[in-house]
Order: structure tokens, then C-alpha cells, then sequence
């Protein structure tokens, strides 16, 4: 199909959509608690055919991860919206200045529209939800583009919505080729995309031709602190765990580590040891398959350039190699990394931990704060003090203390990014609110004093103006 008859198709989904919005522009929350539950049941009734469909696309993929990390995540956050949705839609009364009294103030979420969601491979069926349980709740009509790396499940996921919803309510598109620079053009009420820094510049150029509002969920490298307060082995137990969901390939996976110089030997034996009783081999079934052979050969490549400019690599599955067949390769060590190397340039995005070491806290925070800020930040020390400092000091688009990832998970968090790791948030009211336009209104009373503010000014206008500003200025000295 031409890039032309693409982009013509997507236009009529969108145009159909942004009609059956005009026909019903304020969906009463009966409906949308409806919508939501049928999005529920459909992931109920149908997830071990999701998790299949996932799994024909990663080659290979831990069921009971799409379970835990997809399944689970996604019918939790629907939860959470029919629980709270009527609660949000409420009018926010606002304060009204003594000078406008007796008006009225407040703010009311109204729906945007039509929301377009560009979906990523690497949690495709949560990826797809979690917006599009903010967009539901906030009475949008939805269109979802999907990952060419997520077809099988694409496939399923356009099935099963065209069951339950009508194309005017709920779109799946698939990529096509040139899908997703089309999609991004189109006049959307708000873009919603989920992937690497460099593709969200181009999403966001494109959605600025006709000011769509758009919600960045991007990347980068996301640090882990360990201060020697902490348990290694308990905090190496959880960074690592971490790690290999979904074999590093997930957004706010720990990215580097950030040890003191002393503990760096007993991070690697600690490391070897939990590994060792995890995994015998990569050809486990719950260890995940990398997405395709190019991401499997630029992970060949980052490793292969550390070690050539001097990093030590240690393998912590070490009956396994990479394995360019099944695709999977090995959770590594890189130890003594510098700037120079690929795997400290950019988002590793793969099962590589490297491990840099420092000699005061303050020279791991200067470490952080002289790169682009990320999308998560992970610390593990019990001193309050510490942890205050850390916060303080250093910007990221999330903070899990004690532990890596689950800040994602909480119903009741807003997720998003800063700078390059992102802009917006969704996820529990704040992705409410993120999709709804949160309209001020003022109702003015039938008696106002405001009939002398208007000119030619009387003397009782410029006295009462003079009035206020003095009673203004006074009020701050």
C-alpha cells in the first residue's frame, strides 16, 4: 500500500472517530466504566492467547513475565480507573478572588477527543492498556498503532477489539512500512508515544505541524545507586531481578550501577552467586529471546567494543554464550567502563550491567547530574539523610528506593519522563487529567462590583482600582 493511501486510511479512522466524539463529546461514566470493562474480559478471557501472540514475537518470552509485567499491570490499572473514574470527573471547586466575590470558580475534566497511541515491542499488550485506560477514562475515542516487531499480536489484539468495539470507539492499526510517520502527522487531540529519544524527536516534529499535545514516554540511562549502608546481597538480589525482566529489554530497566570503589569485588562475587542459582543456561524458558537479530547484533557489538577498550566483562550465566539462533544472550558484568565505550553512551536496552565505581556519594551524583536526565532512578540505602540528599540533588522521571521498576506498577503514581527521558505523565489520575482538558470556568454573579472597571473610568472606578492595588501591595510588605 502507498505511503499516500496510508496516510489517506488512517484519516478516515481518525475523521470517523472525531465524528462519533462530536455526536456524544461528554460520554456519562456509566459508559465509560463500560468501555473499561470490556476491555477487562477481553484480557481476561483472552490472555493465554496473549501471551502466546507475545511470545511468537519474541521468539521467545517468559509466560508467566507477560503475566506478571503485562497482564497483571494492565488489569490493575483498568481496576483503578473504575474504581476512581466517577471521583475524577468530579468539578474541582477553586478559589475565587475576594476583589470577583460573589463568582464562582472552578474546573471541569472534559474529554479531548480523538488520542493516538504509538505503541512499543517490548511491553506491547501494557503499552497498548495503560493509555488507553487514561483515554477511556477521560471519554476519548482511541487510536492505537502498533510495533511492526508485535504482529502476532497485533493481529489478535485487532481481533478481539473489533468483537467488542466499534472502529469509531477503539482503532488497532498495524505498521505497514510507513505507518508511524503518518500516524504522528495526523490532527489527533493528543499523541501518546512510547519508545527511544531519537524516534520521539521525530514523533513530536511531526505532531507540531498541526499542535497535537503530546505525552513522551522515552528512555535513556537509568542509574542505580548502592550506598555500603545496604545489604549487598539483598539489593543485588532485586537490581538483578530487575535486570533480566525481559532480558533488559524494558525502559526503566537499571541501566548502570553506581558502587562504592571498595565493594566492588564483593558486588561481582555476590552477583555470580545469585545468578548461578537462578539460571544454569539461557535456554530456560523464562529467560527472554532479544526482539530481532539487529538488536541481538548491536548487543555482539557493545560488548565486543568494551572489552577492546579495556572494560572486563564477566559473563553471570557462564555455561551460556549469546546465541544468535534463539537470539538470547547472557546478563553481563562490564566492569571498569569509561565514556568512550558504546555501552555508556547510550540506553543499553539488553541484558549489560555495567558497573562504575566512585569514592564519595557526592562524585556518584555529579556522575548522574552531568548526563541527560532519566527516565528512573534507583538508590538503595536505609539512611534517611542519604536518601534526602539523593532526591534533592538529582532530576529522573521516577525515584524507587530500596528496589528497581515497581515505582511502574503503583496505580496511584503518575509515570513519565524529564528532558530527553520524556515529557507528560499518564497512569491513575494524573494520566486522567493528562487526557482531559481541565477547562476553567467562572460564573459571575448577578450583582458584581466588575460594572466599575470598565472605561471611561469614574472617579468610584479609579478609587476602587486604587484600592485594590494598595490592598494588594500591603499584603506583601
Amino acid at each position: 500500500m502507498s505511503d499516500l493511501l496510508i496516510a489517506s486510511r488512517l484519516e478516515q479512522y481518525r475523521q470517523r472517530q472525531y465524528d462519533a466524539f462530536m455526536q456524544q463529546p461528554m460520554p456519562m461514566v456509566e459508559d465509560r466504566i463500560a468501555a473499561l470493562k470490556k476491555v477487562k474480559q477481553l484480557i481476561i478471557q483472552h490472555q493465554a492467547q496473549i501471551c502466546e501472540a507475545i511470545t511468537a514475537d519474541f521468539g521467545c518470552r517468559s509466560a508467566s513475565e507477560t503475566a506478571l509485567l503485562e497482564i497483571f499491570t494492565s488489569l490493575a490499572s483498568i481496576n483503578d480507573a473504575i474504581k476512581h473514574v466517577k471521583t475524577w470527573m468530579k468539578p474541582q471547586r477553586r478559589h475565587t478572588s475576594l476583589w470577583f466575590k460573589p463568582a464562582i470558580n472552578s474546573v471541569i475534566p472534559q474529554p479531548l477527543g480523538v488520542v493516538g497511541i504509538i505503541v512499543p515491542w517490548n511491553y506491547p499488550l501494557f503499552l497498548t492498556i495503560a493509555p488507553m485506560v487514561a483515554a477511556l477514562a477521560a471519554g476519548n475515542r482511541v487510536m492505537v498503532k502498533m510495533s511492526e516487531n508485535s504482529q502476532h499480536l497485533c493481529q489478535l489484539l485487532q481481533q478481539l477489539f473489533a468483537a467488542d468495539f466499534s472502529n469509531d470507539h477503539i482503532c488497532i492499526v498495524a505498521e505497514e512500512g510507513q505507518t508511524g510517520i503518518a500516524f504522528s502527522q495526523l490532527k489527533f487531540d493528543h499523541l501518546i508515544f512510547t519508545g527511544s529519544t531519537t524516534t520521539g524527536k521525530a514523533v513530536m516534529a511531526a505532531a507540531a505541524t498541526n499542535l497535537v499535545p503530546v505525552t513522551l514516554e522515552l528512555g535513556g540511562k537509568s542509574p542505580v545507586i548502592l550506598v555500603d549502608d545496604y545489604d549487598v546481597k539483598i539489593a543485588l538480589s532485586r537490581i538483578l531481578g530487575g535486570k533480566v525482566y525481559n532480558s533488559g529489554q524494558t525502559c526503566v530497566a537499571p541501566d548502570y550501577m553506581l558502587i562504592p570503589q571498595a565493594l566492588e569485588g564483593e558486588v561481582i562475587r555476590q552477583a555470580q552467586a545469585i545468578m548461578a542459582q537462578r539460571f544454569t543456561d539461557i535456554s530456560h524458558s523464562d529467560y527472554t529471546s532479544i526482539i530481532d537479530d539487529a538488536s541481538f547484533c548491536r548487543l555482539c557489538d557493545t560488548t565486543q567494543d568494551a572489552i577492546e577498550l579495556g572494560a572486563t566483562v564477566v559473563n553471570l550465566i557462564p555455561q551460556s554464550e549469546p546465541n544468535s539462533q534463539q537470539r538470547k544472550f547472557p546478563l553481563q558484568l562490564v566492569c571498569q567502563p569509561t565514556d568512550a565505550m558504546v555501552v555508556m553512551q547510550r540506553e543499553i536496552f539488553g541484558p549489560l550491567l555495567p558497573i562504575v565505581t566512585y569514592q564519595t556519594l557526592q562524585q556518584a551524583l555529579d556522575y548522574i547530574n552531568v548526563r541527560e536526565r532519566p527516565l528512573a532512578l534507583y538508590l538503595f540505602s536505609n539512611d534517611k539523610a542519604v536518601q534526602q540528599q539523593v532526591l534533592n540533588q538529582t532530576r529522573s522521571g521516577g525515584v524507587a528506593i530500596n528496589d528497581v521498576m515497581l515505582h511502574v506498577a503503583q496505580d496511584d503514581l503518575p509515570f513519565g519522563g524529564i528532558g530527553h527521558s520524556g515529557m507528560g505523565h499518564y497512569h491513575g489520575r494524573e494520566g486522567f487529567e493528562q487526557l482531559s482538558k481541565m477547562r476553567p470556568v467562572m460564573h459571575q454573579a448577578a450583582i458584581s462590583s466588575t460594572k466599575y472597571l470598565y472605561a471611561p473610568y469614574g472617579k468610584i472606578g479609579k478609587r476602587l482600582i486604587n484600592f485594590i492595588i494598595n490592598r494588594k501591595l500591603s499584603r506583601y510588605e
